[in-house]
């Protein structure tokens, strides 16, 4: 079964009660996915000036996809966003979401009514693609700027935080590529290093010591 829990900044999040795991810290899911995703990864693959590739593993609540979204609108920013999701949210969990009002936006529905596997303009400088599928067997097809990898922990899903599959993203990704996620520890840290990566710890958000983020040089 999966909740809808409001977290500390006073944004939503889903707690996945069979799986016991959260979709985001409780600390405050707005204040932890612009940290390490927007302050981390989009700003500063943005400073290069041109058009911007991102692949997203976990298009979940479409949080990511909606700051991104927002930023990219505020900068004009182009942005050209591939995210990979498993398993959808369904029509009533999504509804119930609140990141719109907080945000100021309109368009967190729409993200989410958007058909899968196919392109979307959403906005001239936006483009979108949801790709129903599993990471383990997703295949890319262009090269990549910047990764937002915020899949389910280690714990969870200990097969997408492997050695290969980072390579797998690493040979994906331009020189230069960034791939920033919430998760620290050493074990992932190692696989990213071993993948071919340059990894920082940087300050997490509230309530998070460190993230990563992972540079292919």
């Amino acid at each position: 079964m999966i909740e809808l829990i409001l977290t500390k900044d006073g944004s939503h999040t889903l707690y996945d009660s069979e799986l016991g795991v959260w979709h985001h810290s409780v600390n405050g899911a707005l204040q932890e996915s612009t940290r390490i995703y927007i302050e981390l990864g989009l700003w500063e693959k943005a400073q290069a000036g041109k058009e911007i590739r991102v692949f997203e593993m976990g298009f979940g609540t479409g949080l990511n996809v909606l700051l991104t979204f927002i930023e990219a609108q505020k900068h004009d920013y182009h942005v050209d966003y591939t995210t990979l999701e498993a398993f959808p949210l369904s029509v009533e969990k999504y509804s119930a979401l609140n990141y719109d009002s907080l945000l100021g936006s309109d368009v967190l529905q729409r993200l989410h009514q958007l058909s899968w596997n196919q392109q979307h303009e959403v906005m001239k400088n936006f483009s979108l693609t949801k790709i129903q599928d599993d990471l383990l067997k997703y295949q890319f097809t262009q090269k990549v700027d910047l990764v937002y990898f915020d899949a389910y922990s280690p714990n969870t899903q200990p097969e997408l935080w492997t050695e290969e599959v980072f390579r797998k993203i690493y040979e994906a990704m331009n020189e230069g590529g960034v791939l920033t996620t919430y998760c620290s520890k050493t074990v992932v840290r190692k696989a990213l290093i071993a993948a071919g990566f340059i990894v920082e710890k940087h300050q997490g958000p509230r309530g998070k010591r460190e993230v990563l983020k992972a540079i292919k040089i």
